[in-house]
């Protein structure tokens, strides 16, 4: 089984970063945004994929335009047909937070708990930690 999952079918993919390389091996991936504050690339990284740092750093406020950032650039790639793979270190936390915004960017859910739940039903390992829930909330205010 792999060790990352479709957020969208054929579109969206998200993990961490030990299933990177199976992902771009499995599926035409023309998009890689790497989460990780201290990420680089990776061995192996084939050249024919571009390779996006959007860094979210744990467990610090402050985080806002950072995670905006990286929605809003996901969001753009997926609307410009790109097939993309996202993640953090684990695939849990700024992965899962990041996957939320952009099932509501993309209008797949209308708020905040519907997106995390939706995400939770596709990679069950995401666990968004409540400072990054509250960034969520402060950009998708329920109505």
């Amino acid at each position: 089984m792999a060790n990352y999952h479709a957020l969208i079918e054929d579109k969206v993919y998200i993990g961490g970063e030990n299933a990177l390389l199976e992902a771009l091996q499995e599926q035409e991936i023309t998009d890689v945004f790497d989460l990780r504050d201290t990420g680089t690339r990776a061995e192996g990284f084939p050249d024919d994929v571009t390779r996006h740092h959007y860094p979210i750093v744990e467990d610090t406020s402050g985080q806002e335009n950072s995670v905006r950032a990286a929605i809003q650039a996901i969001k753009e790639a997926v609307n410009q047909g790109k097939s993309v793979y996202f993640h953090c270190a684990g695939g849990r936390n700024r992965t899962g937070t990041v996957a939320t915004g952009v099932l509501l960017e993309l209008g797949l859910a209308s708020t905040v708990e519907e997106a995390e739940e939706l995400a939770k039903q596709k990679r069950p390992d995401i666990n968004i930690k409540q400072e990054m829930r509250d960034v969520l909330h402060g950009f998708y205010p329920a109505k």
